[in-house]
């Protein structure tokens, strides 16, 4: 049993009519769209923020793939690896008023 590559389809008298071609012959790279996202469907960035929680660091790993237009490769990775990146960013800002706070209390004791 072979099996059935994305870029062919059923032409058999029964078939033609009936069903339509998902992809866009004036655009391929639309076809690419069809498969699922990794990481159970939700994509790395969404993984990535969610993940963040737990360990920030991913935040800043999801971050850099935003800033080297990862999401070129699947533009619906794109609001997921913007969500990262902004919780970086907050996460950043959080941290260094934390730690200027913590120091300029130690500072007066």
């Amino acid at each position: 049993m072979g099996e059935a590559h994305s870029d062919e389809f059923c032409q058999c008298q029964g078939c033609v009519g009936k069903y339509t071609l998902l992809r866009d012959e004036e655009n391929p790279r639309l076809a690419i769209f069809e498969r699922r996202l990794p990481c159970c469907g939700c994509g790395i960035g969404w993984s990535s923020f969610l993940l963040g929680f737990v360990c920030p660091l991913i935040w800043y790993f999801a971050a850099t793939l935003y800033c080297c237009k990862y999401y070129n490769r699947d533009p619906r990775e794109r609001p997921g690896l913007a969500a990262s990146a902004v919780a970086a960013l907050i996460f950043t800002v959080l941290a260094i008023i934390t730690l200027t706070v913590t120091l300029i209390i130690c500072a007066h004791k």
